[in-house]
């Protein structure tokens, strides 16, 4: 029944391994909690969602390129929060509409 060494030496060795594997743990505990905290810090502190963005065109002046939904997935990285009004008027300057999010139907803007 009692799976243990019978001798000291065996049992201070394993008292040993089991303290370094107790601490391993606690790092990793405390490792996992710093992450969650500064995950749940990160959702807290998140600026909210625009309503209307507009991708720029690559370089330095180049016109923009497209409107979207300001949580659209096919919007890119270069991009400006833009408010309604300044939405329709780039719809109505010709500028194109994003075909996955459609910021034209969203705003009522026919093209």
């Amino acid at each position: 029944m009692n799976d243990l060494p019978p001798d000291l030496a065996r049992l201070r060795t394993l008292e040993t391994w089991l303290a370094m594997t107790l601490d391993r743990v606690r790092a990793q505990i405390a490792t996992v909690e710093q992450r969650e905290a500064e995950k749940k810090y990160g959702d807290d502190h998140r600026p909210p969602t625009p309503d209307w963005v507009v991708e720029l065109g690559i370089g330095v002046g180049a016109p923009p390129s497209e409107v979207h939904v300001g949580d659209c997935y096919a919007a890119g990285k270069r991009r400006r929060i833009i408010d309604r009004d300044q939405a329709r008027q780039l719809l109505a300057d010709g500028i194109r509409a994003c075909t996955h999010c459609r910021p034209d139907n969203e705003l009522g803007v026919l093209e």
